[in-house]
């Protein structure tokens, strides 16, 4: 992935963190000129995602490490694969580990959810999409993880396209506007670029947003055979998302109603480190 500036301060204040004041153990023990390599391994099955974090952060700690990836990001790996060598002062390598860790492990763990919830539906044409439901500092990374899992991305930010929610309409019915009304508006004001996608609760609701121009409807919360009827409704006139508490065990059933976009906040905001460790050789 491409170290943006962005990313590069996020990657200095990890170090800070963990590294302002030294490293007492490190200091108090490795002599600083005992050389050698070491391993990153993973523990358990998994989608590898954040590796040239992983070796952004040697670099920063040492330039002198030499690193060699042994894999590409959104590689599955199972129980004791190798994923990267890194060589050179052992001090270094140590003080090092737990940060550029920390980054893999979330990234790949991110990666390895998405890749669970594409695997379930890869018998639809429906796409598994993110939220902006993020860790605050780590959305470029982890929808980057994302797309490692074989996911796709919704927004970026709030520029990205026009949402309208029901807390949107339950203010703008203050001005007297219903759902469509409340569409028309966004249509009037928003630059012809940008799509607009309306929230919807039931069938009605999605005739309605339907019938007012609306691009995307998002159908939210709704049971199975709801929601393929709103899809139904929906064919050649806008793209159909379901949200709203989708999990493993359910998303097959929402992927089967035919709708096109699954976005499930879970793959980022509830997704388990995986399980990844150093060795030195």
């Amino acid at each position: 992935m491409q170290i943006t500036p962005d990313i590069e301060k996020l990657i200095d204040l990890a170090i800070m963190e963990d590294y302002s004041m030294g490293d007492a153990t490190t200091d108090a023990l490795i002599p600083n000129k005992i050389k050698g390599r070491a391993t990153v391994v993973a523990d358990e099955q998994g989608t590898v995602a954040g590796l040239d974090l992983a070796v952004k952060t040697f670099s920063k700690i040492d330039p002198k490490l030499e690193t060699k990836t042994l894999i590409d990001d959104g590689s599955k790996v199972s129980k004791n694969d190798r994923i990267l060598e890194i060589s050179g002062l052992l001090s270094s390598i140590l003080t090092a580990e737990r940060t550029a860790l920390n980054f893999l492990r979330k990234l790949s763990g991110v990666a390895t959810e998405t890749s669970k919830y594409v695997s379930e539906i890869s018998h639809t044409n429906s796409r598994i999409v993110d939220t902006r439901k993020t860790t605050p500092g780590f959305r470029a990374l982890e929808k980057y993880a994302v797309r490692m899992g074989g996911g796709h991305n919704h927004r970026q930010n709030l520029a990205d396209g026009i949402l309208i929610k029901d807390n949107h309409v339950k203010t703008l019915e203050l001005e007297g506007l219903n759902l469509t009304g409340v569409i028309q508006k966004a249509k009037e004001n928003a630059s012809h670029t940008i799509k607009i996608e309306v929230e919807v609760e039931s069938i009605k609701q999605a005739e309605e947003a339907v019938l007012a121009g609306a691009d995307i409807i998002l159908l939210d919360n709704m049971a199975p055979e709801d929601m393929k009827i709103a899809v139904e409704l929906c064919v050649n006139k806008a793209v159909t998302e379901a949200s709203g508490g989708i999990n493993l065990s359910t998303v097959r059933a929402v992927a089967e109603t035919g709708v096109d976009l699954i976005s499930v906040g879970a793959i980022t905001h509830s997704a388990p480190n995986l399980d990844l460790s150093l060795d030195i050789d």
